[in-house]
């Protein structure tokens, strides 16, 4: 049976998308230390992710951007991501197991949705590293366009220092306006679309 394992990164921060991660892992070629992602060194994910990518029969990250996290909400876009993940795999899987307590609701595959998945299920273990060093390198990329708001060292969460370049800067395109320290950091005219 080819299970495939889900899940998500980058809910909290208040800038750029929320990334997913489908993996279907190959039996015959096990990966040793999967674990979940946040429990990692940054150096450990990324090590492991490029072993992921090598060995895993499939895997595909997808995203959803700020715009479609406003439209939505952040839980709708990430479900929204999570089946562009699936989707884009380039093998069916027979079961998809999701990190978390929902599953869903337009994902067409027999699906369980596992609390902690990440750290008991290897596929979803796989697929957390997918999603945190596709989200991390999408942060170092924005903080090479705006270095003055330091998002290749906070991820975009709302720390002290992203607070203050908010506050001192202004709201980018990228940030999620939706979100209430930027919805309040916007100019009145703005802030009132939400």
């Amino acid at each position: 049976m080819l299970i495939c394992g889900v899940d998500e990164a980058g809910r909290g921060p208040l800038v750029g998308a929320v990334f997913t991660a489908a993996v279907i892992l190959d039996p015959a070629r096990p990966i040793a230390g999967l674990a979940d992602s946040k429990k990692l060194s940054a150096a450990r994910r990324e090590a492991l992710a490029l072993e992921i990518r090598d060995k895993a029969l499939a895997w595909h990250i997808a995203w959803a951007d700020a715009a479609e996290i406003d439209r939505h909400n952040i839980f709708q876009a990430t479900m929204l991501a999570m089946v562009r993940a699936v989707d884009g795999l380039s093998v069916v899987p027979d079961k998809v197991l999701i990190d978390g307590n929902k599953i869903p609701r337009t994902l067409t595959l027999p699906a369980e949705a596992i609390v902690k998945g990440d750290a008991t299920q290897p596929a979803i273990s796989a697929a957390s590293i997918l999603a945190k060093t596709a989200r991390d390198a999408a942060m170092v990329a924005l903080d090479a366009l705006h270095p003055q708001y330091g998002f290749a060292r906070h991820k975009g969460y709302p720390t002290a220092e992203h607070m203050q370049a908010l506050a001192q800067y202004g709201v980018l395109p990228e940030h999620r306006r939706s979100f209430a320290p930027v919805r309040l950091a916007l100019p009145a005219e703005q802030g009132s679309l939400f």
